[in-house]
């Protein structure tokens, strides 16, 4: 049975007001357990890989799309639908052109990782275009397991979210990680980058298990991380550069560890 569709048509609405408040606030998030993406293709994305979403909130100059209408179709009965003038929509969006729908869904619970299978923890990353571009090169690259530090930028904020391009829904988020715990207990290669390291990127056999560890864009990886890591890799850079911003660097270490297993 299609869930029914109500209407929205007043910013001091109860139901919108909460959804303001949930793409605003990482707290409320946090405390609901919910995350808000926005647009269908998006949408799409996290019902295919089975997050709950019990909410949906439709641009009504987008109601006839049939897109729009086979997301209602895929939505549990029991979910709330929305229909919301393009005003309204313009007030929640940072888009320069309102998205057809916003989803409200549940927070998946990360998957348990064996302690050889490869991941990548992040200390401390702020910023969500970093944030987001690294989980979509992680989900690109196949490693799966993302650890995230206290310190990091909420992964599933709405800015986050755009840049992951539904990555999201493809990897295991274990936020609010205790990384030297995860770092310790990890069977295999631990690895940071550092301008400093005493071997190239090219030259490290990344073939089997790999902890790759990614620190703060100003600061880098704690001295404890950098301390515990059992190799420090540097990219080779022979032009004009100092450093690289933190998502290509992880990208780059990514796609190495792919290449590579790719000529075994």
């Amino acid at each position: 049975m299609q869930p029914s569709i109500k209407q929205i048509s007043s910013s001091h609405n109860d139901t919108f007001k909460q959804l303001v408040r949930l793409l605003e606030q990482g707290r409320e998030r946090r405390k609901q357990g919910l995350l808000v993406v926005e647009g269908i293709h998006v949408a799409q994305s996290a019902l295919a890989a089975g997050l709950d979403c019990g909410q949906l909130f439709v641009n009504r100059q987008a109601r006839d799309k049939a897109e729009v209408a086979d997301l209602i179709r895929a939505l549990p009965a029991e979910a709330s639908v929305f229909e919301l003038d393009e005003g309204l929509f313009a007030r929640v969006s940072a888009l320069a052109t309102a998205p057809e729908v916003l989803a409200v869904c549940r927070r998946p619970a990360p998957q348990p990782a064996p302690p050889e299978q490869s991941r990548i923890l992040l200390e401390d990353i702020q910023d969500p275009g970093n944030m987001g571009t690294i989980l979509r090169s992680a989900a690109a690259a196949g490693v799966t397991q993302v650890y995230l530090s206290t310190g990091c930028v909420d992964v599933y904020a709405p800015k986050v979210l755009r840049a992951g391009m539904g990555a999201h829904f493809h990897l295991s988020l274990h936020e609010q990680a205790d990384l030297s715990h995860v770092l310790g207990d990890f069977k295999g290669v631990r690895l940071v980058t550092s301008l400093t390291g005493d071997r190239s990127l090219y030259r490290q056999d990344l073939t089997g298990p790999v902890a790759f560890v990614f620190g703060n864009e100003g600061s880098g990886v704690s001295p404890g991380l950098h301390d515990a890591a059992d190799a420090r890799v540097r990219i080779p850079m022979p032009g004009y550069a100092e450093s690289l911003n933190v998502a290509m660097a992880a990208t780059l270490c990514l796609f190495e560890r792919v290449r590579q297993l790719e000529e075994v």
